[in-house]
């Protein structure tokens, strides 16, 4: 009886539950919602280029304005990387309505994500690269709730990413 008493103790705890990181299916509002400016706030990343980054980044602001076509944003970046202020204005958005996918293109470079449901001030990105998850969140306000930031950073650990591997802009 004793055994079975404290066998409860014994046995490892329940796994945190991972709710599923749900896509938003583009529709004709998706895309005026994400225009204006954004804070970049944190993210996670395994891919060698992007953690890099990751690290350096101290400060991220960027805007979304309509591009020259309806499925094209144009992007306005404002970033701290360690010490030098570095501003572009030179990446667009592309916007791929049959899949709702976002792919950002630069010098060349482009790198896919979709957009996961969420607050409207929010902006949380599933960067797609199946060898290497990768997530980030950006908000309208440079401060989101401890809730939020909780809630971020649950899909980080269901994603397999430690405290150490999750960064974040002062």
């Amino acid at each position: 009886l004793a055994l079975l008493l404290g066998l409860p103790l014994a046995l490892p705890a329940e796994p945190p539950s991972c709710a599923p990181l749900v896509p938003v299916t583009f529709d004709n509002a998706t895309i005026p919602g994400l225009l204006g400016q954004w804070i970049y706030i944190a993210g996670a990343s395994r891919y060698p280029p992007h953690l890099e980054e990751l690290k350096a980044v101290k400060h991220a602001a960027f805007s979304f304005s309509p591009g020259s076509h309806e499925d094209e944003l144009n992007v306005t970046e404002i970033m701290r990387l360690n010490e030098t202020c570095v501003v572009k204005n030179t990446s667009k958005i592309l916007v791929f309505w049959h899949n709702s996918t976002l792919a950002h293109v630069d010098d060349q470079v482009a790198s896919t994500a979709k957009l996961i449901q969420s607050d409207k001030d929010l902006l949380i990105l599933k960067h797609l690269n199946t060898s290497f998850p990768t997530l980030s969140l950006s908000a309208r306000m440079p401060n989101v709730s401890k809730e939020l930031l909780e809630d971020f950073k649950a899909h980080l650990h269901c994603l397999g990413f430690t405290e150490e591997e999750i960064f974040f802009t002062s």
